[in-house]
């Protein structure tokens, strides 16, 4: 395996360095061909960096960033104000090819902004989407896309997105021929606004991609589908929706604990496991989120996300370099414009 180098914005995030720098050291420990570089302000990082061993020093190169992104920054003043920014700094090595890919916890529209400003789309994408693993059924995964980068989109962008996603899944997710389905009001063919119709069309015509038809909201767990397909705005309420209802679900069982001695028993039993599904519905606490289209590999890591949950989205973005995904999109993007005409 070959030497991959990630640069990571320590500063995004609730906890920044805290639960970055930790994370950080636990990837240097378990995989030996990983180098970071590692970007925010100087004096908080040689602080750290005295203080670790060796080997880790060897492989981590540091960059002075004084300015840092908040996490309720809007995304315009971030890209036009914010250019000695840990988090635009991550990005211009990926550009620069100083990093193969980057893993922040920042604010996700300023990252959004910026990486599509710095990195730009691949050829033939016009914008590149959000995507994540969501848990099914008998510990089954889909990729839900897009998870909030564009509300609007018209059919060519959701086309576009079911190439992505389909590569990804077989890519990164080893699933042989992944079924790939549109998010929709209802499964028959009548349903649905012309957005979807249109793209339900196009991926019906296109070979090379396994499209199966139509799934409801119900059906993202069902594993029916290894690749959903919808806007940001559907996509990203999908997503908090399911939060929500797993945040109610244990706020009911704690409540009925309360209420006699035998509920508190069988709450007792519940909350673990009920916390234990709420942990796998929420995908960007589980291994990152990628923003996918782009020419470089960027995984959004969830804000509040703790040491080991960043953890995760260090390995995503490891696999990624590893699987070449930015060159599996062109090169699927590049075929699938050769069918279409």
């Amino acid at each position: 395996m070959r030497r991959l180098t990630l640069a990571l914005d320590i500063m995004g995030g609730d906890f920044g360095p805290h639960i970055i720098l930790p994370a950080a050291v636990s990837a240097l420990t378990e995989n030996p061909h990983l180098y970071f570089v590692l970007c925010g302000p100087i004096e908080l990082l040689d602080a750290w960096f005295n203080k670790q061993n060796l080997n880790i020093q060897n492989r981590i190169q540091l960059s002075d960033c004084q300015q840092s992104v908040t996490m309720d920054e809007s995304p315009i003043s971030a890209l036009r104000s914010k250019k000695d920014s840990s988090m635009r700094r991550m990005l211009d090595l990926v550009e620069q090819g100083q990093a193969d890919g980057c893993v922040s916890a920042g604010n996700t529209g300023a990252l959004l902004a910026m990486a599509y400003h710095v990195l730009k789309t691949l050829p033939g994408i016009h914008r590149p989407a959000l995507i994540s693993l969501m848990p099914t059924i008998d510990g089954g995964k889909v990729y839900l896309l897009d998870l909030g980068a564009n509300v609007d989109c018209d059919s060519e962008v959701l086309f576009q997105y079911a190439v992505m996603g389909s590569v990804l899944a077989e890519v990164v997710g080893q699933i042989t021929k992944p079924k790939v389905a549109l998010l929709n009001v209802g499964v028959e063919q009548n349903k649905g606004n012309d957005r979807i119709k249109n793209t339900a069309r196009e991926l019906a015509e296109t070979s090379s991609i396994n499209y199966i038809g139509y799934v409801e909201g119900n059906d993202i767990f069902s594993q029916k589908a290894d690749v959903i397909v919808t806007d940001g705005f559907a996509g990203n309420i999908a997503l908090k929706s399911c939060e929500g209802l797993t945040k109610l679900v244990i706020n009911e069982v704690k409540k009925a604990s309360n209420q006699n001695w035998l509920n508190k028993v069988l709450a007792k039993i519940a909350l673990p496991l009920l916390r234990n599904i709420y942990l796998r519905m929420n995908p960007d606490q589980y291994n990152g989120a990628s923003l996918i289209g782009l020419r470089g590999i960027v995984v959004k890591s969830h804000g509040n996300a703790s040491s080991e949950a960043f953890l995760y989205a260090i390995r995503e973005a490891t696999k990624e370099v590893t699987m070449q995904v930015p060159t599996k999109i062109k090169d699927k993007i590049e075929a699938v414009l050769m069918e279409r005409h």
